[in-house]
């Protein structure tokens, strides 16, 4: 339970745990597409992954409640030399539901585009100031996965996190690794979502995923409150529809939010007094149509 992180410490239950570190890190890396003197060279790289995510602090906080459950499944794609990589990444991350044993997904995106230099046993040090493409890029995710999670403990509570992946963003752009840190007109990139998230006109989806699950999920399994936290998880739904016309179809933020929820909306609100809710979603969210389809069966 997190959701008095920046309250004072003296008014947490004393059955509260507190970490110095937010993310419990799983990392699974796959090498099959390169040659064997680069597979050797990338021994313990996965490992070396997994510790710099789970043992570094990435924010000023004490951590209260479970750490962020997230995975990390590197694709290696090419060594140009005994330096230089490529790797598409898939990353998922998930939120615990209040008072069960389940989970939220919150994240599952696939970034193709990490260029990286790596020489075997290097050290990785967790450095706010200069930009480096293979640890920069770890503290970005980093501040992503943390950012969407605290958004659905508080209002806008992402906001600094987010702030500073985008300065990463910002140094990874005008470095000598710019792919993925440069805004494009592509389904997915690391650009685009950042600045999606710091934009005012995404403020109001981010002050709804706040409902969605903490005055949602959080409520939905209590027979008392479950009616009021489907409406909940609706009121985003129709804040959308309201604002279609304003945001653009092509949002990175949007493609990432719809690719986590599609099927949770299907779960949870399949039993919704208003069935047309899923047509709604079909307007606004026409990539998982058959999910929605489903609902009506």
């Amino acid at each position: 339970m997190k959701k008095i992180i920046f309250l004072l410490v003296i008014s947490l239950p004393v059955w509260n745990k507190t970490y110095s570190q937010e993310l419990d890190a799983n990392v699974i890396v796959n090498y099959e597409n390169l040659p064997v003197a680069a597979k050797d060279r990338l021994i313990n790289f996965g490992t070396q992954i997994r510790d710099y995510l789970s043992n570094n602090k990435f924010t000023r906080q004490n951590w209260e409640g479970e750490k962020i459950k997230c995975n990390f499944n590197i694709f290696f794609t090419g060594a140009s030399d005994e330096l230089t990589y490529t790797a598409q990444l898939v990353i998922s991350s998930q939120r615990t539901i209040e008072g069960t044993p389940r989970s939220s997904l919150m994240l599952s995106l696939m970034d193709n585009t990490w260029q990286f230099k790596y020489e075997r046993n290097q050290a990785m040090y967790f450095n706010q100031t200069d930009f480096d493409p293979l640890t920069s890029f770890l503290d970005y995710y980093a501040y992503i996965i943390i950012g969407f999670d605290l958004d659905s403990y508080y209002r806008l509570g992402g906001t600094e996190l987010f702030s500073r992946a985008l300065d990463i963003t910002v140094k990874g752009a005008s470095s000598q690794f710019p792919d993925g840190w440069q805004s494009k007109s592509t389904a997915y990139n690391r650009r685009g979502l950042v600045e999606n998230l710091v934009n005012a006109k995404f403020q109001q989806l981010r002050q709804d995923i706040f409902d969605y699950h903490y005055n949602g999920l959080d409520l939905y399994h209590s027979p008392k409150t479950k009616l009021q936290a489907q409406e909940n998880m609706v009121k985003l739904i129709r804040n959308l529809e309201k604002v279609r016309s304003q945001l653009d179809p092509r949002s990175v933020l949007l493609k990432v939010f719809f690719d986590a929820k599609a099927g949770e909306f299907v779960e949870y609100l399949k039993d919704y007094k208003d069935k047309e809710i899923f047509n709604v979603l079909k307007k606004i969210d026409p990539s998982h149509i058959s999910k929605y389809d489903e609902a009506f069966k």
